[in-house]
């Protein structure tokens, strides 16, 4: 099958994460409507986190980094399910234990931004050797989180990604108050 992304069918939903209809991913991108997506924070065995340059070709944030893998929920799809089908295509792994669903929050992108999305976040250890997708990860490593934290104020982000970590943090006690 060679649809592309753009053809895939996205769920779009309101302010309280309803089904309201099902459009294809280009043009609910295009509208800027509101859909779901799943952020999985992987760790290794060391505990350090699986941070990733995404491609110069991505449609959403290219050539940005992040320190989640993920991406949106296909129609009719459960979180969960998307939530390890994009960690184990991204990471290019199988037998990914289920990640651990963490915490939930609607993104806004802002004004002029791409819109917003209902946003799911995970946690999942990864002991398997990884071999990321080339055509959507650029570069990647496992580091220690206080390296991923040293990294925020230096390395362009993705902004959703940032939001999610940030929300994660707070969410450990962790935030910035």
């Amino acid at each position: 099958m060679n649809a592309s992304p753009a053809d895939e069918l996205l769920d779009v939903v309101d302010e309280r994460d309803r089904v309201v209809g099902r459009l294809p991913r280009g043009e609910v991108y295009a509208r800027g409507l509101r859909h779901r997506c799943v952020f999985v924070l992987v760790r290794d065995a060391g505990d350090r986190i699986f941070v990733h340059r995404r491609t110069a070709t991505k449609a959403v944030f290219p050539s940005l980094y992040d320190m989640f893998v993920g991406g949106v929920v296909g129609a009719g799809e459960p979180y969960d399910a998307a939530a390890l089908r994009e960690a184990e295509e991204e990471l290019g792994v199988t037998g990914l234990p289920r990640p651990e669903p963490v915490l939930s929050f609607l993104y806004d992108d802002g004004p002029g931004g791409r819109g917003s999305w209902w946003s799911r976040v995970y946690e999942v250890r990864c002991d398997l050797p990884v071999k990321p997708q080339a055509e959507e990860v650029a570069w990647h490593a496992f580091l220690p989180e206080a390296e991923v934290e040293l990294r925020l104020g230096a390395w362009p982000w993705v902004p959703d990604g940032l939001a999610a970590w940030e929300r994660l943090r707070a969410a450990r006690g962790q935030g910035r108050g």
